[in-house]
């Protein structure tokens, strides 16, 4: 059986060498969508014989169902950029793709490194997410953001590993909390999400809590704290951005009166 490997790429030449070595020993094709990489993604990519297509961003869900079509293997493994798959993972992938079994869809346990250190709490370790099926059972939602996956099969459980290396340094993690809760507040207001006080100023301080009390991030350490206060951030900073698109848009609509 024939196995792609379908990856999205931006920038990501932090990690997309480790990712792709990684596979290397199971992928019959390596199959790439680069939104116009600025560093050198395209590059490394190729080095390790990747087919790289370049395509202006149209959101994640979208983005990736464009590598999916071009995937032409009996089976896909759709993975992200900053995700590196571990050896036991590879082992399993090759017995599943080479004999008859019952499933043909599989959610792959991720395990998050955060700052250079693997999460065992705080709700970042054993985040099962679709990444591997036969090739048509599955395709994605157009969320810009946070995208979802559709599929009509039964995903079974592989509980052998990805690391998923989430955030590498401190301005990393501002970067990406620039980008994505500007793609999440603009999702909100799309769907007409409200926002106000409670949300900004408690719903972060809820976020905290229960992330580094209830599901036990402080056993995580200084890195516990630092992505719980930091997750809590990012949430606060996504719905202050909803309300200043709702004020922008009252503001424009005053204006055109």
């Amino acid at each position: 059986m024939k196995l792609s490997v379908g990856i999205i790429t931006y920038n990501e030449d932090r990690i997309i060498a480790k990712t792709l070595k990684a596979v290397t020993d199971i992928a019959d094709e390596i199959v790439i969508v680069d939104s116009y990489s600025q560093d050198n993604t395209v590059d490394i990519a190729k080095s390790f014989g990747a087919k790289v297509y370049t395509e202006k961003w149209k959101g994640f869900g979208p983005q990736k169902n464009s590598v999916i079509d071009k995937c032409t293997g009996d089976w896909i493994l759709l993975i992200d950029a900053d995700e590196v798959i571990s050896h036991e993972l590879a082992e399993k992938i090759k017995l599943i793709i080479n004999r008859q079994n019952q499933y043909s869809v599989y959610k792959i346990n991720r395990c998050c490194v955060c700052f250079g250190k693997l999460l065992k709490h705080g709700g970042w370790s054993n985040q099962y997410a679709v990444r591997l099926w036969r090739r048509g059972l599955v395709t994605l939602d157009d969320k810009p953001v946070h995208e979802g996956f559709i599929t009509d099969g039964k995903a079974e459980k592989i509980k052998e590993i990805i690391y998923h290396h989430t955030y590498l340094t401190i301005q990393d993690y501002i970067n990406r909390v620039s980008k994505y809760s500007s793609l999440g507040a603009g999702m909100y207001y799309a769907k007409r999400k409200k926002t106000g006080k409670v949300k900004i100023i408690l719903g972060p301080l809820f976020a905290f809590i229960n992330m580094y009390f209830f599901r036990l991030g402080f056993l995580d350490g200084l890195e516990g704290f630092v992505i719980a206060y930091a997750t809590s951030f990012a949430n606060m900073v996504k719905y202050f951005k909803l309300r200043e698109i709702y004020r922008s848009d009252v503001n424009i609509k005053e204006i055109e009166k």
